[in-house]
């Protein structure tokens, strides 16, 4: 079956090369999928170049794209236990979480067909007599949109709704290691009515497909989601043509708990923000910062939990934590266990591969918590990416603030008190996109997501996440005779 997608059609790689798609949890092979080449490349950015420049969907009334982006929700509805299996298969997240990511795509598609009838222009009060100044809101073009592998349809949902709703025309490309269910999605669309050459669909490794993407000056923005140092390349890249660019890059996410928090509470959620999805998450919760007083309690407890997960296959509903998503992150994760060991941190537990029976075949590894941990060491500086988290401790307030502010990320964070007013100080002071208060990972459409500092440029969802897509243009327009110009002869 091709896998392609270009100006409408379904279309194979002319090379004829295919890269297996392995399903973590068992190493096997799901399906083989087309591998784009530089024809393709060229032909998908020319396909939505046009479709741009001369086709329908930038002047199709934005009530009318939020109609499709409606569509597309009852699609994805339609489909919800087919592509929350896929994306379980694909990833190695637990059936349930695959399941809850197809109702988060499902609200976000409904969000932005909603706000896509909202007219954003507007005129602008003018103290000159017989003038009109108004701002409009045009599609910015033709979009690159890059998705990671850990949430591939999630992620793909984050960028591609608001850039449709808005009228843009795009070339999506998403991770070689998880692209199964972005390929489902497009084909809906096309089901939906999206016209020929609006959405692109390319395939394969990112230097080799990624790159003339970036690069190409036919591209009027790019969309990335991933890892920092790609994004750095990314960003470098763009310059040359003075791209828009939208980069989300990760986290090193501060959970700070204070002692007169909620205990089982703060357990619950600590376990939650480092170890879902395996801690394959840009937000994890992975640099737990705990007050003295409940330091030793609090360890103890949480990694007596931690050693009751039941990790195992994910389509499996007794299970809570599958496999890592490849055995190039397993054995990333293998080597950073190794460091923090080095490093002089105390392995409270996990730090294993699971081998027995069925798991020996998958990319399994055990949740890890380390103890004894300070800002000076690679596990707790560096984003691991994978279910290994790091216990501080703090004194003051003041010391925990600054402590969650010590990374060169900014993208969450999160405080437990039952002291309103601390967390709200506390919030307020951490410099980072999003900041929970007594809870851990939630998210909703509406409101915006990004990071400060090194975590990203921009943000996705909410009204600024669709902004994100447009240009803003100011149109002056004199209605009675203009007075005489600067110069009169």
């Amino acid at each position: 079956m091709s896998s392609l997608f270009i100006a409408g059609h379904w279309r194979s790689s002319a090379s004829g090369l295919r890269d297996d798609v392995i399903n973590p949890a068992n190493g096997e092979v799901i399906e083989a999928v087309d591998r784009a080449g530089a024809d393709e490349v060229e032909a998908a950015i020319a396909a939505a170049r046009a479709a741009f420049d001369a086709g329908p969907w930038p002047k199709t009334p934005a009530a009318e794209r939020g109609k499709l982006l409606g569509r597309v929700a009852d699609l994805l509805e339609r489909d919800r236990a087919d592509l929350g299996r896929l994306e379980t298969t694909d990833t190695g997240k637990t059936a349930r979480e695959g399941l809850l990511d197809i109702d988060d795509v499902v609200s976000v598609f409904r969000y932005y067909a909603d706000l896509a009838g909202h007219d954003l222009d507007h005129d602008v009060l003018v103290p000159t007599p017989g003038v009109r100044s108004r701002i409009r809101h045009e599609p910015v073009g033709v979009c690159t949109l890059i998705t990671p592998w850990n949430y591939p349809l999630l992620q793909i949902s984050w960028k591609l709704a608001p850039a449709l709703a808005t009228g843009n025309t795009m070339i999506v490309k998403p991770s070689e290691v998880t692209p199964l269910t972005t390929i489902k999605l497009v084909g809906l669309l096309a089901e939906a009515g999206v016209p020929d050459g609006v959405v692109n669909l390319v395939l394969g490794p990112g230097g080799e497909v990624g790159t003339p993407l970036v690069t190409d000056p036919r591209v009027d923005m790019v969309s990335f989601t991933g890892g920092l140092a790609t994004g750095r390349t990314i960003m470098a890249a763009a310059a040359g043509t003075v791209k828009q660019i939208a980069l989300e890059l990760g986290g090193k996410n501060p959970n700070i708990v204070f002692a007169d928090s909620d205990f089982e509470t703060a357990v619950d959620h600590a376990l939650t923000g480092a170890f879902l999805h395996s801690g394959q998450v840009c937000s994890a919760g992975s640099r737990i910062i705990v007050e003295r007083s409940i330091h030793d309690d609090f360890v103890a407890e949480l990694a007596r939990r931690a050693d009751l997960v039941r990790v195992g296959y994910p389509l499996d509903e007794s299970s809570e934590c599958g496999p890592l998503v490849s055995q190039a992150q397993l054995d990333k994760i293998e080597r950073y266990v190794e460091i923090g060991r080095s490093e002089g941190a105390q392995l409270r537990c996990g730090g294993i591969r699971p081998t027995e029976g069925a798991l020996a075949r998958g990319f399994f590894y055990r949740p890890t918590l380390f103890s004894g941990c300070d800002r000076t060491m690679r596990i707790v500086s560096e984003e691991v990416f994978g279910p290994v988290a790091t216990v501080e401790v703090f004194d003051t307030e003041a010391e925990a603030i600054t402590l969650g502010n010590d990374t060169t990320y900014g993208l969450a964070g999160a405080v437990f008190t039952t002291d309103v007013e601390r967390g709200e100080r506390v919030a307020e002071a951490l410099r980072h996109g999003t900041v929970w208060i007594n809870d851990y990972h939630p998210y909703l459409p509406q409101a915006e997501w990004g990071g400060m500092k090194q975590s990203g440029i921009g943000r996705e969802l909410g009204v600024t996440g669709l902004l994100e897509y447009m240009e803003i243009k100011h149109v002056y327009r004199t209605i009675e005779p203009a007075p005489p110009g600067w110069f009169t002869g």
